[in-house]
């Protein structure tokens, strides 16, 4: 190193090292001992040599490292003149992969880059010691982390475009705690607070506070439950004293709520990162990088940088202080035209023959919200007033070993509720009804069994909240509606469905409680609203899980069972929706496992299988969501040839996407949930192409090669239909016009076979 170089690059590591205090776990030389070759700045290289350099640039900054195509390229080391620094790993005069960034202020973020951005894994500690460690994505934090304020406050959870967003765990330094759901930056959701004095609140919040459904409980065991709001008028609730209370005197003001209990809790704002590594110039004498002419500096950041938001949204901007977010635009523009050949062309591709052009479309939330005015705003009401009394009433611990007796068919409870109340029921809005429990006592040990918590429960369905109706009845003629948190589903049933559950009940339970990862549907509750008046209409429903409340946007779902006659969902491509339900004949994928999760799968399978040829069930379905792991910012699915380091971080243009950055929290293993058969299962998509032969459809066609990454989420739904004289009638029928093995109206031995005969097929070991 020359004697001049030497000097000014000691003299510059003087003063960082006088105004960072971080500086003392620095190393003395940043360097390892190796072989330089001097370079002056006119020197030229050629194309693709590595050799190592030393700079210094006409602005005053320094390059120390290894130097490749006239630019930045493996190990070097970047001294700004303002006394910035950056150290590690670079690709064409980027900082790319594992490095470290230091500021003048004595902040530091250590961990991975690409394209100049904090983005991957990474460590921030701001110079007041506030502390950041988890998932940055475009020098936000986003993903799950970690962060320990300066005031002594601590954050663990889920974060959205730089703020608590999703689940997560606030600690005051004062030892309150809040845990819950969040969004952006604010309580709001479900969640509890734990007072340090004992005291606690479960129930809904909002910005920041209490609003809809909540209780408060003191450490003596007596509570408060109602609706909470700010405004006083819009308050309203009970106080239940303790057993060991002497006195039912109730002197206590809910407001204080607000005004003194939650008076010390504040969110920290944190410190604030001063400016951005990829914010920095870079003088390179490089011709060809991104376009820029030599001699030029290079900003990483460019206002012409366009690029797909953390959310999936779309967004522009021209310098990371100047972030817009759109949360009503769209990712991407599906708007091409789309001409008589080009549909008939996509429908015959929907059916299977030629290859797939799969297209994915931004996720919307399913149904309709049920306010006021809505035909069924009333059954809403009774049903959740009908939930938050079977759910909350008094009832002894109970043991996941039941007595037959708890199966009897026999065993069910009418509860009548009057519109101005009774002795065990609250005065309410909605008109005279009565109320059905179907064997309380084993949906109560279910709810325990599939560990749903009492609370949780009760505020997802009775919530503040309204449910969502989806848009159309299914085939059955049965609703179905979804629960704000989407985490249940409620399904309106027949009474023979309701007499298949009751009869199987007791077999399902020990099914459900041998196998802990069945696919089998989950059920939660069995009831029956029973209207007042002349019609005295009766309206059966099913509390269920709703499979695809998932942290992953599911981009196709199919519902598969076997057959082929009616299996066909004839849509083109450009009108497929995340929430279109496709069918066998239009299922265009083999889902390839590693060799123990397809083994799991498979025992499972054959298990679940036999336990509903014993109860004599058919016509079920296996319900298949596919999140695709990398998406294009034009919406298509890379495949894992095109989905190489390259495509996951692309170099090499001014365009920077970050596919599916907020809807793959695999994309780093520090954030993948367990894996879990049926609620989250990676896998290997081969993409198939299925022949045209004129005669009976191919039910699964032949593999491509051409793979994608994906997330699986999947169970077998449709489970309360028997092989009654309706279905034996179908089969006799439909046997006579088409192939009866293709129909779906079979012998539920038959059924079950075709079953795993075609799930075996579309899911193999992947070798």
């Amino acid at each position: 190193m020359s004697k001049g170089l030497n000097g000014i690059v000691k003299a510059w590591e003087a003063k960082l090292k006088k105004s960072q205090l971080a500086a003392k776990r620095r190393a003395n030389s940043i360097f390892t001992a190796m072989s330089v070759a001097h370079a002056d700045d006119d020197d030229v290289h050629n194309s693709g040599e590595v050799c190592h350099v030393e700079k210094v640039f006409s602005n005053g900054d320094i390059y120390m490292g290894q130097w490749a195509d006239n630019c930045a390229n493996g190990h070097g080391k970047y001294l700004w003149a303002d006394g910035c620094m950056y150290f590690g790993e670079w690709h064409r005069g980027r900082p790319m992969g594992k490095g470290k960034f230091s500021w003048p202020s004595g902040a530091t973020y250590e961990g991975q880059f690409k394209n100049g951005y904090m983005d991957g894994e990474g460590i921030y500690t701001g110079s007041s010691d506030d502390t950041y460690k988890g998932n940055w994505v475009f020098n936000i934090r986003h993903g799950k982390g970690v962060r320990n304020y300066a005031n002594g406050d601590h954050y663990e959870g889920h974060w959205r475009r730089g703020q608590p967003d999703g689940k997560g765990r606030y600690q005051w330094k004062n030892g309150n705690q809040y845990i819950g759901h969040w969004r952006r930056g604010k309580m709001n959701g479900n969640g509890t607070m734990i007072w340090a004095n004992g005291n606690r609140y479960d129930g809904s919040w909002e910005e920041g506070f209490p609003r809809g459904n909540g209780t408060f409980r003191w450490v003596d065991g007596s509570f408060y439950a109602g609706v909470w709001s700010k405004d006083q008028k819009e308050q309203s609730g009970t106080y239940y004293p303790s057993s060991s209370s002497q006195s039912s005197s109730f002197d206590w003001d809910p407001q204080e709520l607000y005004l003194v209990n939650l008076k010390d809790c504040v969110i920290s704002p944190g410190e604030d990162i001063s400016v951005f590594p990829s914010d920095k110039s870079l003088c390179w004498p490089c011709e060809d990088l991104l376009g820029h002419s030599g001699g030029k500096t290079y900003q990483p950041n460019d206002s012409r940088l366009r690029r797909a938001s953390v959310d999936g949204v779309g967004y522009s901007f021209g310098s990371e202080s100047e972030f817009s977010f759109d949360g009503n635009s769209e990712f991407l523009e599906s708007g091409r035209e789309v001409d008589e050949g080009t549909a008939a062309e996509e429908m015959n591709t929907s059916r299977g023959y030629g290859r797939p052009h799969i297209l994915i479309k931004p996720t919307k939330k399913q149904g309709l919200t049920i306010s006021k005015g809505h035909k069924n705003y009333e059954l809403m009401l009774n049903l959740q007033l009908g939930i938050r009394h079977s759910v909350g009433r008094a009832a002894p611990a109970t043991s996941l070993d039941l007595k037959s007796s708890a199966f009897d068919p026999r065993d069910k409870i009418w509860t009548r509720f009057p519109p101005e109340g009774s002795k065990h029921t609250p005065p309410h809005q909605s008109c005279e009804f009565r109320w059905k429990d179907y064997c309380p006592l084993v949906f109560r040990t279910l709810r325990k069994l599939f560990k749903v918590d009492p609370a949780d429960y009760m505020i997802s369905i009775c919530g503040n909240d309204a449910l969502r109706e989806l848009s159309s009845p299914g085939k059955s003629g049965s609703f179905f509606y979804l629960t704000n948190d989407d985490k249940y589903m409620i399904k309106t049933m027949k009474k023979s469905e309701v007499k298949v559950l009751i009869r199987m009940l007791s077999a399902y339970y020990n099914h459900v409680r041998a196998f802990e990862n069945t696919l089998v549907t989950k059920f939660f509750g069995l009831h029956c609203v029973k209207m007042a008046g002349p019609a005295q209409k009766k309206v059966r429903f099913v509390i269920m899980g709703n499979l695809f409340c998932t942290e992953f946007a599911i981009h196709r779902r199919f519902d598969l069972k076997g057959s082929s006659h009616g299996r066909l969902t004839d849509k083109p491509e450009s009108e497929i929706e995340p929430t279109t339900t496709l069918k066998d004949l239009d299922l265009n994928f083999i889902f390839r496992l590693q060799k123990s999760l397809f083994q799991e799968f498979c025992s499972q399978v054959d298990r679940d299988c036999d336990f509903l040829e014993q109860e004599r069930i058919m016509d079920y379905s296996l319900l298949i969501g596919i999140h695709f792991r990398d998406v294009s910012h034009s919406g298509e699915p890379l495949n894992t040839e095109a989905n190489g380091s390259e495509a996951r971080t692309p170099i090499g243009n001014g365009d920077q996407t970050i596919e599916g950055a907020d809807l793959d929290p695999v994309s780093d293993p520090n954030r993948s949930p367990s894996i879990r058969l049926g609620s989250y299962v990676p896998a290997r998509a081969e993409l198939t192409v299925r022949r045209n032969n004129g005669e009976t459809p191919q039910l699964v066609g032949e593999p491509t090669g051409e793979y994608y990454d994906v997330i699986l989420v999947f169970g077998i739904i449709d489970i309360l239909q028997d092989y009654d004289i309706s279905k034996k009638l179908e089969h006799a029928y439909k046997s006579f016009q088409y192939d009866p093995s293709s129909i779906s109206a079979v012998d539920p031995r038959q059924y079950s076979k075709r079953f795993r005969d075609f799930i075996f097929r579309i899911f193999t070991e992947d070798t």
